[in-house]
């Protein structure tokens, strides 16, 4: 039933377009006469109503055609905007509308020229023009907005698993790639000291999975563990986890979007990259290190204590050997080269902390005994 009613006005707008043609043409260009003869007004009118009948044919068989391309031009055009979030398409209308105001402002004044047709050309431009460039600086700044306004920011939160009150009271954890491929966070995770939801970015998937595509076997290894951390915090664990498809087409830096992120959302980052932390630090954005976790949870070591360590290496000075304890810490050993492959008691002189860790420097229980 639409369909006909569709060909019908196509048919009507054919018969208009042929006449208001020819009456133009007739009109306006002052056409006299037509193949050597005269044109009389009953010949003027024929000529309408000919040239009517025969837009109507046209556009009376084309219709299926055009009918056909709108369907399928419609469409695309609602697929393609159903793959854009909400809060950008209400962010490019506020940016078309506000382009097409000044757009009118402007062409205001240009109606005083008095030459219809070029004020109609260089309105049309300007309308073109004006509403692109509102659309596009619109969408591309659409986070300086979202912060500006916070009643929109909020439009922005995709939270899809609303299962309590609390936690929307808990900040998001953005996990960067780093950190989900060193693995620690899986056992984080589970010991119930991060709280959720955690967000996993979908440029951090992209990047996981071109790590674990790599021809470099370390490289790809690597990958597929983060793959299988996810799986298994997603699967195994009652800590929500959510993946969100927001991406910066105008930032290349996965860091930086990262930060974009969680500015966005208002979370933290969780990482283990010194490089980040520092980025994050001074953009005011909250970070989790998982390197600085690990450390605070090591035990405290004083001078003067006595620990059993086994030698295993040279140390970098002379005569040093080097120990380690079961969480990695360093122990260096002053005088321990010639215990290498012993186990000895030593006693802590200092105690350094660096950015990679701590270290420990000691001596042989036995060389502090001759001593004293």
């Amino acid at each position: 039933m639409i369909r006909k009613i569709l060909v019908w006005i196509l048919t009507l707008l054919g018969i208009a377009l042929g006449v208001e043609t020819t009456y133009l043409l007739l009109k306006f260009l002052g056409v006299t006469h037509l193949f050597g003869y005269e044109v009389t007004d009953f010949k003027r009118l024929l000529a309408i109503a000919i040239s009517g009948i025969i837009g109507g044919i046209i556009f009376y068989l084309i219709s299926p055609w055009i009918i056909n391309q709108g369907s399928q031009s419609t469409h695309k055009v609602e697929k393609m905007l159903q793959k854009i979030p909400t809060n950008e398409i209400i962010i490019g209308s506020i940016g078309l509308i506000i382009g097409l105001v000044i757009a009118n402002l402007i062409s205001g004044p240009l109606k005083l020229l008095q030459i219809s047709w070029l004020t109609s050309i260089v309105s049309a431009i300007l309308y073109v023009l004006l509403g692109y460039l509102g659309i596009s600086i619109a969408t591309k700044k659409k986070e300086d907005l979202l912060n500006s306004f916070s009643f929109l920011k909020r439009v922005n939160i995709k939270d899809k698993d609303k299962t309590s009150k609390q936690e929307h009271k808990v900040q998001p954890k953005v996990l960067d790639t780093s950190v989900i491929i060193d693995g620690r966070i899986a056992d984080i995770v589970k010991t119930g000291f991060v709280e959720g939801p955690l967000i996993i970015p979908a440029f951090v998937l992209e990047e996981l999975r071109h790590i674990a595509d790599s021809s470099d076997g370390l490289k790809r290894n690597r990958g597929r563990r983060g793959l299988d951390i996810l799986n298994k915090i997603q699967n195994d664990m009652e800590i929500p986890v959510e993946i969100i498809e927001k991406d910066f087409e105008d930032v290349s830096e996965v860091d930086t979007k990262l930060l974009k992120v969680a500015q966005l959302l208002g979370g933290k980052v969780v990482t283990n990259d010194y490089n980040l932390n520092k980025v994050a630090e001074f953009q005011r954005v909250p970070v989790l290190n998982i390197n600085e976790l690990a450390n605070a949870v090591k035990p405290v070591v004083l001078p003067g204590e006595e620990m059993t360590v086994l030698v295993i290496k040279d140390g970098k000075e002379t005569g040093q050997g080097v120990a380690y304890l079961d969480d990695g810490t360093m122990i260096v050993v002053d005088g321990g080269r010639k215990f290498i492959g012993d186990t000895i008691t030593v006693v802590v002189t200092s105690v350094l902390q660096t950015a990679a860790g701590r270290m420990i420097f000691a001596k042989p229980k036995s060389a502090v005994d001759k001593v004293s």
